[in-house]
């Protein structure tokens, strides 16, 4: 096995009703005033907003709440917030919804313990973190992993790039994940959180480090399992089990477990970050359209591995090596559609682009050509261009 370390300091507290210990957590953690943050009108119309504030009230915890996050989150909104909170005076952030609501509690938290400091400098221009506020979730869309996660994505207003901020800092001290406050969400949502956590995971498997046993059967069985439990969540949304399968994964998949030693592979982020900065589409939906394209297009560096996550994965076990590589590739991004979720731009919603605009995607993604993408196969900017022209139709 190889070296790592693993750092996950965040307490879950899962399963039915686990919101009612919220404000024992907000105590236990040292918050006095706390900034609650969400993102549009779901939580207010399902109750839950109410039910938390009321939960804070009874407690003597004095809090204000700030609405308005939006999916693919934005640097703006989230100084905006940061100034609020110290505005406030606040000494802890409470995230309640999804990976952008809880991304942009992360920033938050960041400016508050740096009030001299633009948040910008850590998430466009790559100033390590010192220094974070406490921070609190109540987990309503399993998908992202942020409730656990060392990291935070944010658009960078105006460029169509996304800024990343990494550090152990940054992971909340608790998230209250109760699965039945998923059963709002509609099935797309739904599917596109179950590609986020495959993607989450596969992109840590498909690395050129070998040695890991147990981390490769962790991984396999946690994608088996969410592929499995997707198909049903996507079919029945009120389905405990299954969307309680959904939310664990999600946490797991994306705290650093199932990558244990090994070196990361985010190129299907990466492209698709691309698309989800300029286009304000979907996360998830854009992994779906860019991960089999990136699959396809370096497969061959290590068919090995691909024939392995057909077989553990998809139980494929004939044909030669790239035989049963092509059909891991072939059967997830069927999987894929048959969930719903797009593997084309005009699926996706986008339309066909330009031989200039995909240059563009190619460029944001690149940093103009100065910069190759990933680890497992570098790809320069014609590499990228390849992938991107090959799912424009």
């Amino acid at each position: 096995m190889q070296n790592f370390e693993f750092y996950c300091p965040t307490e879950i507290v899962f399963g039915k009703g686990a919101e009612d210990k919220l404000a024992d957590k907000i105590k236990q953690y040292g918050g006095a005033k706390v900034f609650l943050l969400y993102g549009g009108g779901s939580i207010e119309k399902s109750g839950l907003l109410k039910r938390i504030e009321d939960n804070l009230n009874e407690a003597d915890i004095e809090f204000e709440a700030m609405g308005g996050v939006q999916p693919n989150p934005v640097l703006s909104f989230a100084r905006e917030a940061t100034a609020e909170a110290l505005e406030f005076d606040a000494d802890m952030v409470l995230a309640v919804g999804g990976g952008s609501v809880i991304d942009s509690a992360k920033a938050v938290a960041v400016g508050l313990a740096n009030p001299d400091v633009d948040i910008a400098e850590y998430w466009e221009h790559g100033r390590e973190i010192e220094s974070c506020a406490p921070i609190g979730v109540v987990l309503t869309i399993s998908a992202a992993g942020s409730e656990t996660s060392d990291s935070a994505v944010l658009t960078i207003d105006g460029t169509g790039k996304k800024g990343g901020a990494h550090s152990d800092i940054i992971r909340p001290d608790f998230a209250i994940m109760n699965p039945e406050l998923t059963f709002t969400l509609p099935p797309f949502q739904i599917a596109c959180g179950v590609a986020d956590i495959i993607m989450h995971t596969l992109e840590r498997y498909i690395t050129n480090t070998e040695g890991n046993l147990f981390t490769d059967l962790v991984a396999e069985a946690l994608m088996k399992n969410v592929i499995q439990q997707g198909r049903i969540a996507v079919a029945n949304r009120k389905n405990y089990e299954a969307m309680s399968e959904i939310m664990w994964c999600g946490s797991v998949s994306h705290n650093g477990f199932t990558g244990l030693g090994r070196e990361k592979e985010f190129s299907a982020h990466k492209l698709g970050h691309v698309l989800s900065g300029l286009y304000n589409v979907t996360h998830g939906a854009s992994l779906t359209v860019m991960w089999p394209a990136w699959a396809k297009f370096v497969y061959e560096d290590n068919p090995e591995r691909f024939a392995q996550y057909a077989e553990k994965v998809w139980g494929v076990n004939a044909g030669t090596v790239y035989e049963r590589s092509r059909a891991g590739i072939r059967l997830t991004m069927e999987f894929f559609e048959q969930i719903g979720l797009p593997t084309n731009f005009t699926k996706l919603g986008i339309g066909v682009k330009d031989a200039e605009e995909i240059e563009k995607l190619a460029d944001i993604c690149t940093t103009n050509g100065t910069k190759k993408v990933g680890v497992f196969h570098p790809m320069d900017k014609k590499d990228v261009i390849a992938i991107y022209e090959s799912v424009n139709r």
